[in-house]
């Protein structure tokens, strides 16, 4: 297996881990005691989509753009969810935003990372 194919096992894995706390209604979020949350809802968005914006990028390094727009679409994908009655949980465009902030220090990271990897190989 190669190191992009681990890399984007652990994207995939990661996304829907992401996902599915996203879109789980609060009150199955409480039953089931999940709170993995660091205590600042615009903090846990940002570093959940950093996280996958490092993974994506070193998965797909040729894609980054791509990457961004999906993962883009995604956060906002997901507070529109939020806001239906259905999941029962708040649309916040500064989640969104916050998603954002992250992608863009996920990507200062894997470039910082790719650079690192690339030093100690040359």
């Amino acid at each position: 297996m190669t190191s992009h194919s681990v890399v984007r096992s652990a994207f995939v894995v990661t996304f829907v881990a992401i996902l599915v706390l996203a879109l789980l209604p609060e009150s199955l979020l409480q039953e089931f005691g999940i709170d993995i949350g660091l205590g600042y809802d615009k903090l846990n968005h940002a570093i959940a989509f950093a996280a996958l914006a490092v993974l994506g990028s070193l998965g797909w390094p040729e894609r980054k753009a791509r990457l961004i727009l999906f993962l883009a679409v995604v956060g906002a994908a997901i507070e529109i969810l939020q806001g239906t009655t259905l999941i029962g949980r708040d649309l916040d465009v500064f989640d969104w935003v916050a998603d954002c902030i992250g992608m863009a220090c996920g990507l200062v990271v894997a470039m910082c990372a790719n650079w690192a990897m690339h030093r100690k190989s040359g």
